[in-house]
């Protein structure tokens, strides 16, 4: 199934870096995401961008992961010429991915 089944997502930079925020519509789907969706998965799905490194920061409380993608974005908003440079539409692209 797609991720977009068990989860919201948001997403935008932090200069060359990019954030997607990926919130669970459950606690049942938020135990599911953090078996399958890691770092290392996220990193696949979005090895076009070239990120340096991807970090996932786990919010229980809001049932929540955040991911850093390093040096994912071309420069960033003011030197990238990426037509998403802000990260943006990152959000919808993430909640495209097949989860088993």
């Amino acid at each position: 199934m797609k991720l977009k089944v068990l989860a919201h997502a948001r997403s935008g930079d932090k200069g060359d870096h990019a954030n997607i925020g990926v919130i669970a519509r459950d606690d049942a789907a938020f135990e599911r995401l953090e078996r399958e969706l890691t770092e290392d998965r996220v990193a696949d799905y979005f090895a076009g961008l070239k990120p340096s490194k991807v970090e996932r920061f786990k919010m229980p409380g809001i049932k929540a992961f955040n991911f850093l993608l390093h040096n994912a974005l071309g420069g960033g908003g003011s030197r990238s010429l990426r037509i998403d440079s802000q990260g943006k539409t990152l959000a919808t692209v993430i909640l495209e991915m097949e989860i088993e």
